[in-house]
């Protein structure tokens, strides 16, 4: 039997870090489509995209996204986009006012949880707003498993027709505050998966410096895997990673050790039973 092709999704920028924090973090829209490209090339099949004002804070505006979106569409063509409706650009619908752009995918939290100053509140009554404005513009959702009890919420929202196909699950580990990186944790994850949600795909993000351990665990083990510089500035304590490109990089790298072929933008949107558009 075949292994599962990997797919790499690039988390191109965030809410965080900034041009000080690493000065390849892109921040205008020109410098996302470019560092996007890097990374499609490189073997990023979806880019999850935040956008920002000039002075780098972080926007919700749709007009940045519809721009961007435009963009990746010329320039990385097939490849999957992903906005984040998360709570750090935004409160309350505005997290979801890029929707009806109708990107591939998008982000959806659907509980809250303690981050590293404040709690990252997603109300039972705005996930359900954003979960029917994703089913409204046909967006895919990628449930953000910041919780166990997360990946039970979205199986039971699966259940009652909330989630219209079987959920695309991120486990996110290493946030200060919410679950920590450990493997236990993890095998459990994929096992809860397993059990409540057999027909779905699932990937991880490790924050900092687990990036390159969630990256190994879910090549390893079948899953598929998040990088970028939103999650991560650094390619090792003491060097700045020069480009998205070059996280990307180091998940092909495992994929080669693990034996497992990384997912084209065609195979990814199979695997995710998303529209097959030309490139």
């Amino acid at each position: 039997m075949e292994p599962k092709p990997c797919i790499i999704c690039v988390a191109i920028t965030g809410s965080l870090p900034r041009k000080s924090d690493n000065p390849a973090v892109p921040i205008s829209v020109s410098e996302q489509v470019e560092s996007t490209h890097e990374a499609f090339e490189a073997g990023a099949s979806i880019v999850h995209a935040h956008v920002r004002n000039d002075d780098e804070t972080p926007s919700s505006d749709p007009e940045k996204f519809a721009a961007l979106k435009e963009g990746l569409e010329r320039h990385c063509p097939g490849m999957i986009i992903q906005f984040s409706t998360g709570g750090r650009s935004g409160a309350g619908q505005t997290r979801g006012g890029m929707l009806p752009l109708a990107p591939d995918m998008a982000s959806l939290s659907v509980g809250s949880n303690n981050f590293p100053t404040r709690v990252y509140e997603n109300p039972p009554d705005l996930v359900d707003w954003l979960a029917a404005e994703m089913k409204t513009y046909g967006v895919r959702p990628e449930i953000e498993a910041f919780d166990l009890s997360h990946i039970h919420q979205a199986a039971k929202m699966y259940a009652d027709g909330r989630l219209e196909k079987s959920p695309y699950v991120q486990f996110v580990m290493g946030v200060k505050n919410a679950m920590p990186v450990d493997r236990d944790v993890f095998d459990y994850y994929r096992a809860t998966m397993a059990r409540l949600l057999p027909d779905s795909e699932w990937c991880a993000a490790g924050i900092g410096a687990h990036q390159l351990t969630l990256n190994e665990w879910v090549v390893e083990t079948g899953g598929h895997a998040r990088c970028g510089l939103e999650d991560n500035v650094r390619l090792d304590r003491t060097t700045l990673a020069p480009s998205n490109a070059a996280l990307v990089q180091r998940v092909t790298a495992l994929c080669e050790k693990y034996e497992r072929p990384v997912a084209s933008w065609q195979q990814a949107r199979e695997i995710l039973d998303l529209p097959l558009r030309q490139a």
